[in-house]
C-alpha cells in the first residue's frame, strides 16, 4: 500500500484529469479516451509508477470509463431518435471481434510498442479534427458485404489499441459514407459500448505483473481511477455542453487537434527512447 501522500496526489491528479476530459468531451463532442490514456500514463509516471505493463493499465482503465459514458450517451441520443440501430446491429459483430483481438494483441505488446501505436493513430485523429470536413464522401451509404466485414473489426481493433470509444474512428467513417453528423455521433456512442464491454472483460481477466503499477487494480483495470474519472466526467461534461452552445467550437477544435498532435508526437518520442 503506497503512503498517504502518494494516494492524495493520485486522487487530485485523477480528479483534474476527469474534469478536463469531461469538459472537452462535452464541448467538442470527442471521446474522453483520447485524453485519458496519455493523461493516465503521464500522471502515473509522475507518481513513480513505470511498470512494463503500465500502458495496458491506461488502456483498460480508459475503456472501463467508456462503458459508463457511452451507455449514458446512447440512452440520451436514443430518446431523441438519433441512434441508427440498423448500423449498430450490422456492424456489431465485426466491432466486437476486432475489440477482442485488440485485447489479445495489446496484452502481448511492450508498453513502448503501444505508445508508438497510440502516437501514430493519435496523429491521424489530430489530422481529422484539424482538417476533416463534413462534406467529404467515400459513398452515398454505409458499406455492406466484404467492405463492412473488413472495416468493422478494424474500428474495434484500433480503438482498443488506443483505449478509446467509437467516436474517433466511427464518426469519420459514418460521415464519409453520408450519415448525417448528429446521427453519426449518436450511433458512434453505441460503437463505444460494443468496443468497451468485451475489451474490459478481457482486461479484467488479464494476468498482470504488479511491479511498478498503481494500486487498486483488478486485472489491468485501475478501479480508483475508474471511479474518480466517471464521477468527474459526469459533473463536468454538462458544463462543456453549455460552453459549446455559447461559443464557436471550431477554433477550439483546431486547438485541441494541435494538442492531440503534440501528445501523439511526444508518445512517439518516448517510444523511441529519446
Amino acid at each position: 500500500m503506497p503512503d498517504t501522500m502518494i494516494l492524495i496526489q493520485m486522487t487530485l491528479l485523477l480528479l483534474g484529469i476527469g474534469a478536463f476530459a469531461g469538459v472537452i468531451a462535452g464541448l467538442l463532442g470527442v471521446g474522453g479516451g483520447i485524453i485519458l490514456v496519455p493523461s493516465f500514463f503521464y500522471a502515473f509516471q509522475a507518481l513513480g509508477y513505470d511498470g512494463p505493463q503500465l500502458f495496458q493499465v491506461c488502456l483498460a482503465t480508459s475503456l472501463a470509463t467508456i462503458i459508463v459514458t457511452s451507455v449514458r450517451s446512447v440512452l440520451s441520443h436514443n430518446r431523441k431518435g438519433a441512434v441508427d440501430w440498423s448500423i449498430l446491429r450490422t456492424w456489431a459483430p465485426g466491432i466486437v471481434l476486432g475489440a477482442v483481438v485488440g485485447v489479445l494483441i495489446a496484452a502481448r505488446l511492450k508498453s513502448s510498442t503501444l505508445q508508438a501505436i497510440f502516437g501514430v493513430l493519435g496523429l491521424i485523429v489530430g489530422f481529422w479534427l484539424a482538417f476533416g470536413r463534413n462534406d467529404w464522401r467515400l459513398g452515398a451509404r454505409m458499406p455492406t458485404g466484404l467492405t463492412r466485414a473488413v472495416m468493422s473489426p478494424v474500428i474495434g481493433f484500433l480503438s482498443v489499441l488506443m483505449g478509446i470509444g467509437g467516436g474517433s474512428f466511427g464518426v469519420p467513417t459514418m460521415s464519409l459514407y453520408s450519415v448525417p453528423i448528429h446521427r453519426a455521433v449518436a450511433t458512434a456512442a453505441g460503437f463505444g459500448v460494443l468496443i468497451a464491454v468485451p475489451s474490459v472483460i478481457g482486461f479484467l481477466l488479464l494476468p498482470i505483473d504488479p511491479t511498478g503499477l498503481p494500486p487498486f487494480r483488478i486485472g489491468a483495470v485501475n478501479l480508483a481511477a475508474f471511479a474518480l474519472i466517471v464521477a468527474m466526467t459526469m459533473l463536468t461534461a454538462p458544463l462543456g455542453v453549455k460552453l459549446a452552445h455559447s461559443m464557436n467550437p471550431k477554433p477550439l477544435k483546431r486547438v485541441f487537434a494541435a494538442f492531440i498532435t503534440i501528445v501523439a508526437l511526444n508518445m512517439l518520442r518516448k517510444a523511441a527512447g529519446l
